[in-house]
């Protein structure tokens, strides 16, 4: 008898398990809809001429617009983050990857 409810209790633990894993437990708040976001990449027509260049490894934002024109940078170094950022809406010189292509200001005329 003893074997029987062990083996019950087994089966119950295992089926509360796959329902806490499959469905969960925690109840849904009717009232709340799921968030949905949704990416929409908007063609902003800028004042700044820009290129487009691929990140190589040890490259910044600075070295890249400098390499482009062939001189110093002849602008400040917040417009040029300011400039970059209005090129590539919501992401920040920081963050930018190797091997990913950006939009970049070109200060060369």
């Amino acid at each position: 008898m003893k074997r029987f409810f062990l083996f019950l209790f087994g089966l119950l633990t295992i089926y509360v398990i796959y329902i806490d894993l499959t469905a969960g437990t925690l109840p849904q708040d009717e009232t709340q809809k799921p968030e949905q976001t949704v990416a929409t990449m908007i063609n902003v027509e800028s004042s700044v001429d820009s290129f487009e260049a691929e990140v190589e490894p040890g490259e910044t934002l600075i070295s890249i617009v400098e390499n482009h024109i062939k001189k110093p940078l002849p602008v400040s170094i917040d417009e040029l983050i300011e400039d970059f950022q209005s090129l590539n809406p919501g992401l920040s010189p920081e963050k930018i990857q190797i091997g990913s292509t950006y939009e970049f200001p070109d200060y060369s005329k």
